[in-house]
C-alpha cells in the first residue's frame, strides 16, 4: 500500500490500495516466476536490474512469459519478447496502443501503468474468460527508471 499526503490536510495520510494489487494466491507458476523476480534483487534494492533478467532461467515457463519496454513522456509500452506460445499474433517489438490486445491481454495497458506507477508487482485474474487466466507484472529497473517489464501468463 503506498501512503499519500491528504490535499486538505497536512500532516496526515491515507492508504491507497494499488489497482492490480497481488492477492490471494498465486499459482505455482506465478509463484515460480516472482521468487525468481525477487532472486534477481541485489542488495538492498527493491526492483530488480532489468539487464539481469534472462527467460533462458526459466525453460519449462518461457512460452508463457513475456517482456514489455516502458517509455516516458509520453508513457508507452512495447511487447519486446513474448513466448511462442502467446505470440500468436506476431506481437514482438509492437506497442501495445498499436495493437488489437486480446486474451491473455485484457487490460494490459492498464496493468502496465499500474506496475510502473506503483513499482512493485501487479496481478490480474480474469474468471470470466474461457478458460480462466491469471497475468502477473514484475517491474525491473534500467536507465534510472522502471524501463521494462517481465511478465508471465498462467492459464487454467
Amino acid at each position: 500500500m503506498q501512503n499519500l499526503a491528504h490535499p486538505a490536510r497536512s500532516g496526515t495520510t491515507m492508504k491507497i490500495k494499488t489497482p492490480y494489487g497481488l492477492h490471494g494466491r498465486l499459482s505455482p507458476d506465478l509463484t515460480r516466476v516472482l521468487a525468481y523476480w525477487r532472486g534477481l534483487l541485489r542488495g538492498a534494492a527493491t526492483i530488480p536490474f532489468s539487464d539481469d533478467v534472462n527467460l533462458s532461467d526459466l525453460p519449462d515457463l518461457a512460452d508463457r512469459l513475456f517482456l514489455v519496454d516502458v517509455f516516458q513522456q509520453p508513457e508507452r509500452f512495447r511487447f519486446d519478447v513474448v513466448g511462442q506460445v502467446l505470440d500468436t499474433a506476431g506481437l514482438s517489438g509492437r506497442f501495445l496502443d498499436e495493437t488489437e490486445l486480446a486474451r491473455p491481454f485484457d487490460f494490459l495497458r492498464s496493468q502496465c501503468a499500474a506496475a510502473v506507477e506503483g513499482a512493485e508487482p501487479t496481478f490480474f485474474h480474469a474468471d470470466g474468460s474461457s478458460p480462466p487466466y491469471s497475468r502477473l507484472l514484475l517491474p525491473m529497473w534500467g536507465d534510472g527508471r522502471i524501463s521494462m517489464l517481465l511478465g508471465a501468463i498462467d492459464e487454467g
